[in-house]
């Protein structure tokens, strides 16, 4: 006599088989991330001039080289695969002074890329969305006659100003010098000097908004500014808080509704 085969017995077998597993190589995912995360506790490979004190680069880095010559402050963020470069190629002897500076609080989102072949700087508390590309090179194309990548570059040293906001997919150009507090929009191609408090858009990028200390911002914000929260409000509250605005949007939309 054949017994019968339970179906579902096998698929849920299965089913767990798959749970458990996929568990498994989340939880291995998570501690190498954790592991190979970068801090000045646990430099890893890189011998950087300085990383400081609550600073992370996540795993996996992107290419990383220069290290000696790069300088990154307190509780900095790097993102997974940002490229941090100093010098034109690894194993150069690139002087006693650093060519690559990040202040503290600075944020480079995932993927961007900082190429500095001289010096390069970064002020406190930049933002930088996913993306970015910053370097202090750019190809040559003097020769008519000679492919363009192998022409000797051009070199001009960066700087970008405190407080600044790079968005999404912007380029920072050789000689590039940004003033403080200025925001990049995203996919923008930036040269030359920009003033504090300046919004700057397009390829190449120009001045689209500025500060006026008389005026406030020129042309004025088409939206209002946040309202920022109180000291001493606990996340509690805050929640609390939402929780009745939605309550009473829902009132305000049933009374929208006509009777049907």
């Amino acid at each position: 006599m054949r017994v019968p085969i339970d179906q579902n017995v096998f698929s849920s077998l299965a089913a767990w088989r798959r749970r458990a597993v996929s568990r498994a190589v989340h939880r291995g995912a998570r501690w190498v991330r954790e592991a190979a995360a970068v801090t000045a506790e646990r430099p890893g490979p890189y011998r950087f001039r300085r990383i400081g004190t609550g600073t992370r680069l996540a795993y996996p880095q992107g290419t990383v080289f220069g290290d000696p010559w790069i300088e990154i402050g307190d509780h900095c963020i790097i993102a997974q695969d940002v490229t941090l470069t100093a010098g034109m190629m690894p194993d150069l002897d690139l002087g006693p002074e650093p060519i690559l500076t990040l202040g503290n609080g600075v944020v480079l989102g995932r993927g961007s890329h900082v190429i500095a072949d001289v010096r390069l700087t970064i002020g406190d508390d930049c933002f930088f969305g996913p993306g970015v590309y910053v370097t202090t090179t750019n190809h040559s194309y003097d020769d008519p006659e000679v492919p363009v990548g192998k022409q000797w570059p051009r070199t001009d040293p960066v700087a970008i100003g405190p407080g600044s906001w790079i968005g999404t997919g912007a380029v920072i150009l050789p000689g590039a010098q940004l003033g403080r507090n200025v925001v990049v929009a995203a996919g923008s191609v930036v040269r030359g000097e920009v003033p504090d408090h300046a919004v700057v858009a397009g390829a190449p990028a120009k001045v689209v908004r500025s500060w006026d200390p008389r005026e406030g911002w020129q042309p004025p914000l088409r939206t209002p500014a946040p309202v920022p929260i109180p000291e001493g409000v606990t996340p509690e509250q805050l929640r609390a808080l939402g929780e009745l605005e939605q309550g009473e949007a829902a009132e305000e939309a049933g009374r929208r509704v006509p009777n049907r």
